[in-house]
């Protein structure tokens, strides 16, 4: 029973054998021919000399041809052009029995087709497989690409507004040329520092700072302007556009520096108002001077036969006429341009002139005037009375702002882009920021019993000379006004 049991064993591992041998067959048969048939890659069989004899559905797609027309066909006559790379890529495939590459194929349509190709020889029954895929929409979409990062790096290098391109965590990825000089640093000084850090240089508060990183997180986009001190310490306005996550988690921010166009608006607007007041002026001085000669005139009679106990009465209406009369005098000025002759004079001279009639009335106040002119400083072309006029009414200001006295710093010097730069420095309370930009309109002072048309007529004369004024105060430091007047010759 044993030895049966043992022949019966041994005839039915036989048996068992050959059957899971023939299942294993066809579960390969079955499943080459499903990966051969259903593969999405085309797939290819040749024979030594490249005549094709085999081909799925997938290589008839890419080669744009039936497979009755495709088995007729040799892989060489596909290739668009047979140079020393097509043979080099021979020469190694039949060296390695394998290789992977790619090359341009010309379809019998035309069509030319980047194929990625994986070659092995003696495959299957003594053919050679190549396995192709279609890399033609990858390699236009990866040209499209870099196209159009070239079209956005060069809009990004040559656009007049700064750039910057931030990461997730807002450290600088990229700057522009234009925003290299807007912030006077280099961009290998810039890339991968925080934007916010380097905002918080610009001594930016930094509340306002998170909130507009938060609004930017939380709405895509965000507009706004920042007041910054710059490094050459000169206050600017810069506006600021900015859009999260534009592409590959990259945000944009483009900003620009609206310092100029501000102060042109703001010229623009004292113009206006210079000539409304101008023309106001005129016809409200011409109306008053007449009753004032008048008036002036009866006084004049009248002062011989004004008693003593009313003396004080007489030079109390004599000093307000002259007053009354100095603002005719101002009015007139800010009327329509009156005919001037300019010349070539030495302001340093009108300067010393100016400072040697003001002396006294300074040191009555207890105020000393140091003066620094640098030597050589070329001729103004200008009307010297009306710049007397300007530093008069500068110095008497500063004079009138120490009532404790103090001391008055005047200085000339040339600028380095060919200027007069004229300074008028005082110790007194300062103005605060929000009154520096009203300096120079009509009727407004800071004085208890000004007109505020000494500054405004200055502020014409200025300009009239084709120069500029700036202003710059600090509470409880003092306050500088500024003066800039060309030098070359010019006719208004």
């Amino acid at each position: 029973m044993t030895l049966n049991k043992g022949i019966l064993l041994n005839d039915y591992s036989e048996d068992t054998f050959a059957k899971e041998k023939h299942l294993n067959e066809k579960i390969n048969k079955d499943l080459y021919k499903d990966l051969f048939i259903e593969a999405l890659e085309g797939i290819v069989f040749w024979s030594g000399r490249g005549e094709i004899v085999k081909a799925n559905e997938a290589a008839c797609r890419i080669f744009e041809c039936s497979h009755e027309v495709l088995v007729t066909k040799n892989l060489g006559d596909f290739v668009l052009v047979k140079d020393s790379n097509y043979k080099q890529i021979v020469n190694q495939l039949f060296e390695n029995g394998s290789i992977r590459n790619e090359l341009v194929f010309l379809m019998p349509n035309g069509q030319e087709k980047s194929l990625e190709f994986t070659s092995k020889l003696h495959s299957v029954d003594n053919f050679h497989m190549t396995i192709f895929r279609n890399v033609t929409d990858r390699h236009r979409m990866e040209k499209e690409l870099r196209e159009s990062e070239l079209k956005f790096r060069k809009v990004f290098e040559g656009a007049l507004e700064g750039m910057i391109l931030l990461n997730t965590e807002y450290k600088v990825v990229d700057i522009n040329h234009a925003g290299e000089e807007m912030f006077n640093i280099s961009k290998s000084n810039l890339i991968g520092q925080s934007l916010i850090d380097i905002l918080m240089e610009f001594k930016l508060n930094h509340e306002d700072v998170m909130q507009n990183v938060e609004s930017l997180r939380e709405n895509g986009h965000l507009n706004g302007t920042y007041q910054i001190n710059s490094f050459s310490g000169k206050r600017r306005s810069i506006e600021f556009s900015a859009k999260y996550n534009v592409f590959s988690k990259l945000s944009l921010v483009t900003f620009k520096d609206i310092t100029e166009k501000l102060e042109m608006e703001e010229q623009l607007k004292k113009s206006d108002t210079l000539n409304v007041v101008g023309e106001l002026a005129a016809g409200i001085a011409h109306e008053i001077r007449n009753p004032m000669t008048a008036l002036k005139g009866f006084i004049q009679l009248l002062e011989d036969s004004i008693q003593e106990d009313h003396s004080m009465y007489f030079n109390i209406i004599t000093s307000e006429l002259m007053r009354i009369d100095s603002i005719i005098n101002e009015f007139l000025i800010l009327a329509k341009p009156q005919l001037v002759e300019y010349i070539d004079k030495d302001i340093t001279k009108i300067m010393k002139e100016t400072v040697e009639f003001l002396t006294a009335q300074a040191v009555l106040h207890n105020v000393q005037i140091r003066t620094c002119y640098e030597n050589g400083l070329p001729n103004v072309f200008c009307e010297p009375n009306q710049m007397k006029k300007v530093f008069i009414n500068l110095i008497k200001n500063a004079i009138e702002v120490m009532p404790k006295g103090g001391l008055i710093t005047v200085s000339m010097e040339l600028t380095a882009d060919n200027r007069i730069h004229i300074s008028i420095q005082d110790e007194g309370e300062g103005i605060p920021e929000d009154m520096l930009t009203k300096l120079g309109q009509p009727f407004y002072t800071t004085k208890e019993k000004g007109t505020g048309l000494g500054l405004m007529v200055t502020y014409k004369i200025i300009e009239e000379h084709n120069g500029s004024i700036t202003v710059e105060s600090e509470l409880g430091v003092g306050t500088i006004f500024h003066i800039y007047l060309p030098f070359e010759k010019y006719r208004v």
